[in-house]
């Protein structure tokens, strides 16, 4: 019998009519849709966005929910209207300064992951919509204060100052960009800060814009001089980071196509760009991270060998010559790895486990040398053999030290996180392994008191858990005639069946579950590394050793020396004077790898070329903006129109006036953006106009072939 299907009407202009609601709106699709323009400040986008999400997602949902299911459709809809109607620079910060509120809320733990995932989505998703090089823009634009009226840069980065002493991200961890005069805060106390900054304002979201008009302090005033890539770090937006453009950003940082700082002078700022060897100093390439991180393999190749021939020389009686080096290499570590911690604070640095082998290794160093000392002194030969055998534990962690820079490779990167979380796992479940030992020991021992004393006893439950189980069957006999032999086979069985197989499968869980985001473990570690490399507002970066020289020299002058500009050019002559023949390498080492690619040095990313990312000219950027919103009109009202045309007529337009219109409208996008950048406010009004009028052109074309196509199809259909 066949199956009668009843048909639902269409309204007026084939609009549905109405149905039972889908699982959509459930989920607040419904919500106004926010109205950001480029005037409105960082608070008030925080504020409008906050509303929408709050609005959209009111039931707890997991990432894949939000990203594959209608539950992300409100969410999918603000990415659209973001893409066709907001040019405000700071959008993606705002998104993730909201994801870190939410996700640090302890309040409906659930509904607040869900809106962080739901910030980090939108966040990402925005950048899809951008061309590369403005994807670029707005990641590395950096959030402005209004209050702030005077340049930081002229400040000497040795005055202990946040400002000029510490990284952006150290500035969300120390201190305010704006506040440089004021006392430098610890890491936590920041940290707290800038939540309770966020979260005051999203507490009063849905009140009017009048009443945050009356606070004293902007709450959102601590995250000014942070660019988007620093939040997402302070914010754990590790899926946003992950991104292919995003970490195509973070490499073009990496590999030194985008710098910070231009030229090494008194008067330099800090401004992120697109490298130009034509015209940046060379000077300039020390802060590129992976010339960082190559100089900083070779100290630690220079430190091992310091370290092995101290401990085959081995003179007890004095201070050698390769021992004096050693103590130079020590310290220059140390005040390197201080400058890092002070710089990163000590949320960021513990992110790296390669920073907790170095205080591992600075612990152990200054042991040694504190026995070393003593010993010569007091002529304590036994305390010069303790100090030796001190530093002969430096190479359970200088040795991986040096090899650290395979953490770097994908592969290599993607197993420490795993291991990283194994032990963990493996600690905690060792606190039950110790609980139930006590409790055996402690029965064994008071069984065989008579014939095993306390550390035989340890020893030989040790050598039961490590496999050795017939030392058991050797034991059960001397403790007792009747309760030895039984309870001994069930710590052994305990031992070698049950804790050992959980422990295994446990561990086995714990590797599983982590190999499937340690990709994103990997990437956050890696670009919180690079950002740290290169954003430090210090102007001079000295590498170890030379870093002593810079504190032997001018610490002292600062007692009765003011931190003026002839302070600050006095580092710079000295930082050139000594790494001067480190640049020559650099130098000479992209003239042999890159010098075919000079002049093409934006090619990797496409869209516009500008040479100054996130601060363009504000005339020319203002057009550029009202021409990609009016030329986005355009195309949809042609596609609009060429949706109403038959399969024949498509075909014909497709060979035509369609091919033209694309390549007119990609090379529109190549010279309007190229023009609106850097150039005079003339040229590129007369570029846009000519434009203009060629895409005005080419529309009407099209339009012209879509009435001759109809046209041509009613007289068919009439005959």
């Amino acid at each position: 019998m066949p199956i009668r299907v009843k048909s639902r009407p269409q309204g007026a202009q084939g609009t549905e009519s109405l149905r039972t609601p889908s699982p959509r709106h459930k989920f607040g699709f419904v919500a106004e849709l926010p109205d950001i323009s480029e005037e409105d400040s960082f608070r008030e986008v925080v504020k409008k966005l906050s509303i929408y999400i709050a609005d959209t997602v009111q039931l707890p949902s997991t990432f894949e929910q939000l990203r594959t299911t209608a539950a992300g459709d409100g969410l999918r809809a603000l990415v659209d209207h973001l893409g066709r109607t907001c040019t405000h620079p700071a959008i993606v910060n705002a998104l993730l300064a909201l994801k870190w509120h939410y996700g640090t809320s302890v309040e409906d733990k659930g509904l607040m992951d869900a809106r962080a995932n739901a910030c980090e989505i939108v966040a990402w998703r925005f950048l899809t919509h951008l061309s590369e090089r403005e994807a670029v823009d707005y990641c590395l634009y950096e959030i402005p204060d209004p209050k702030d009226t005077e340049s930081h840069s002229h400040t000497d980065e040795e005055e202990g100052e946040v400002d000029e002493h510490s990284a952006l991200l150290a500035q969300a961890l120390h201190g305010s960009i704006g506040s440089s005069r004021r006392t430098p805060q610890s890491a936590t106390t920041k940290r707290n800060l800038l939540l309770s900054s966020i979260s005051r304002l999203t507490m009063s979201m849905t009140a009017d814009d009048e009443d945050g008009e009356g606070e004293e302090e902007d709450p959102t005033a601590n995250f000014t001089n942070l660019n988007a890539l620093e939040i997402a770090a302070i914010a754990d937006a590790k899926r946003f980071l992950s991104q292919a453009v995003v970490q195509k950003i973070i490499t073009g940082i990496w590999e030194g196509s985008i710098i910070f700082w231009k030229d090494l002078s008194v008067h330099s700022e800090k401004k992120p760009q697109f490298y130009n060897p034509n015209t940046a100093d060379p000077f300039s390439r020390l802060r590129v991270p992976k010339y960082l991180k190559s100089f900083e393999v070779l100290f630690f190749l220079t430190f091992l060998g310091l370290y092995y021939g101290v401990l085959v020389t081995r003179d007890p009686t004095r201070i050698t010559p390769l021992e004096i080096f050693l103590y130079i290499w020590f310290a220059a570590f140390a005040l390197d790895e201080l400058s890092e911690w002070i710089d990163a604070g000590s949320i960021f640095y513990a992110t790296d486990i390669w920073n907790v082998f170095d205080m591992a290794m600075i612990a152990i160093g200054a042991t040694f040398v504190g026995l070393r000392i003593v010993g010569l002194q007091t002529h304590n030969e036994e305390m010069v053999n303790l100090s030796f055998n001190v530093l002969a534990l430096e190479a359970l962690f200088m040795v991986p030290r040096v090899f650290s820079i395979l953490s770097l490779s994908p592969y290599w990167g993607t197993l420490i996180p795993c291991l990283k979380e194994m032990g963990k796992d493996f600690i905690k479940f060792m606190v039950l392994v110790v609980v139930i030992y006590c409790g055996f020991l402690t029965t064994f021992s008071l069984l065989g008191r008579e014939h095993l004393s306390l550390h035989a006893m340890v020893l030989s439950l040790t050598k039961i858990f490590f496999g050795s189980s017939f030392v058991g069957f050797d034991l059960m006999a001397k403790m007792d005639t009747f309760l030895g032999p039984p309870l001994m086979i069930i710590f052994i069985t305990l031992s070698s069946i049950l804790l050992t197989g959980s422990l295994t499968g446990m561990l086995s869980n714990s590797f599983s579950r982590v190999i499937t985001h340690a990709r994103e473990e990997y990437l956050y570690v890696y670009s919180v590394y690079v950002l740290e490399a290169s954003t430090s507002n210090r102007l001079t970066h000295f590498y170890p050793p030379f870093n002593l020289l810079a504190v032997l020299i001018f610490r002292p002058l600062r007692l009765f020396l003011p931190s003026d500009n002839k302070f600050r050019a006095a580092r710079i002559l000295l930082l050139k004077a000594t790494h001067l023949p480190i640049v020559a390498a650099i130098e000479f080492y992209e003239w042999l790898t890159i010098n075919s690619s000079k002049g093409t040095q934006y090619s990797g990313f496409r869209g516009p070329r500008q040479t100054m990312i996130g601060s363009p000219h504000p005339a020319a950027a203002k057009k550029f903006a009202q021409y990609r919103l009016s030329h986005n009109n355009l195309r949809a009202d042609n596609n609009n129109h060429l949706d109403h045309l038959r399969p024949p007529a498509v075909t014909a337009i497709s060979e035509g006036a369609i091919a033209s219109r694309r390549a007119q409208q990609q090379a529109a996008d190549e010279a309007v953006e190229g023009r609106a950048f850097g150039q005079s406010d003339g040229d590129v009004e007369a570029r846009i106009v000519d434009l203009t009028a060629k895409i005005d052109r080419l529309t009407e074309l099209v339009l012209m072939l879509q009435t001759q196509s109809s046209t041509t199809l009613g007289n068919v259909g009439v005959a």
